[in-house]
């Protein structure tokens, strides 16, 4: 799932907020399992949604940066070091990881290059729901998110030129513009308005979590009805990609923050920062730039990384962190 309108705020969370965020993050895997199944099976009524993916995520990121404060940011300053190692694993870990996966599983050149995509995506921003539900650092996942967020249109394109332009063609400079678009002007949008009205936010907050809900199932619905065909053609190979992709990233993620030596709670959180994926935007961006077939690795891994990100949280939570 790619929307941080489903996070519960650090420290101050309003009890009405947080009891949303849970069910919604519990409810999420269910309906997009549902909306993706319905969209693959019973494609025709839904092939006419694509060209409104890139307005669903706006009001995504939108709704992202409502729920963000400047204070989110300050553990930047006052903690550097994991906020810097989670960053710069999510970026080199998971965009690696897509090229040897497209590699070893000798995938077509539209899989590929949306394999590769996903990692070159920015973190999923459910993830600070399931660091939550996991016990693990919520500020340090929101700061995680929220940098990442903020340096995709650098990185994303960059990456995606270097990595996935070795099976298909890439247009860095239009695909930065796109995330610009996409994600930074909405997110710095709500951020403003946030600073400007908060009280009238704080009233909407209970409410967000389901607006990020039925947004990215929107998203997967409009991806998966567009290219059903292929999804049935190819999909156990699509679905061993995204398992293997998001597997290996949560591991790699709580091996890399093991290594330097975080505490348990850190370690979770790199891991779910890592394995999750704003593959929303990974889809919107594969169908604009590449081709319907290459966003569909992304559309899977929206249903995926939520279902094993609520079973890690599952698992997590009933073991201490000490």
């Amino acid at each position: 799932m790619s929307s941080n309108t489903v996070r519960p705020a650090p420290q101050r969370v309003q009890s009405s907020e947080e009891r949303s965020a849970r069910i919604a993050v519990t409810v999420f895997p269910l309906l997009i399992l549902a909306g993706g199944a319905l969209a693959l099976l019973f494609p025709a009524p839904f092939t006419g949604l694509s060209p409104l993916i890139n307005p669903g995520l706006m009001l995504i990121m939108f709704g992202m940066g409502l729920t963000l404060t400047l204070p989110d940011f300050a553990l930047v300053i006052r903690q550097p070091l994991p906020v810097f190692l989670g960053v710069v694993a999510q970026f080199v870990i998971m965009p690696l990881l897509g090229l040897g996966i497209a590699w070893a599983l000798q995938l077509p050149p539209e899989l590929a290059a949306g394999v590769i995509l996903v990692g070159c995506a920015p973190g999923g921003t459910a993830s600070n729901v399931v660091t939550y539900l996991a016990r693990g650092n919520v500020a340090l996942s929101v700061a995680m998110t929220s940098v990442s967020t903020l340096l995709a249109p650098i990185f994303t394109p960059l990456l995606a030129l270097w990595l996935a332009g070795r099976y298909m063609a890439v247009d860095a400079g239009a695909m930065a513009l796109s995330i610009v678009q996409i994600v930074l002007i909405p997110v710095l949008l709500g951020l403003v308005i946030r600073y400007l009205a908060p009280r009238l936010v704080d009233r909407v907050l209970p409410v967000l979590p389901w607006v990020s809900v039925l947004a990215i199932t929107f998203v997967v619905v409009a991806v998966v009805s567009g290219s059903a065909a292929a999804i049935l053609t190819a999909g156990w190979l699509i679905l061993l990609a995204v398992i293997l992709h998001n597997g290996l990233g949560l591991a790699l993620g709580y091996g890399a923050a093991k290594l330097f030596r975080q505490p348990v709670a850190a370690r979770r959180t790199m891991a779910i920062e890592v394995g999750m994926q704003n593959s929303g935007l990974a889809a919107g961006l594969a169908r604009d730039y590449f081709t319907p077939e290459a966003a569909l690795p992304a559309a899977v891994f929206s249903v995926w990384h939520n279902v094993s990100g609520a079973l890690m949280a599952a698992f997590w939570r009933r073991r201490p962190t000490a």
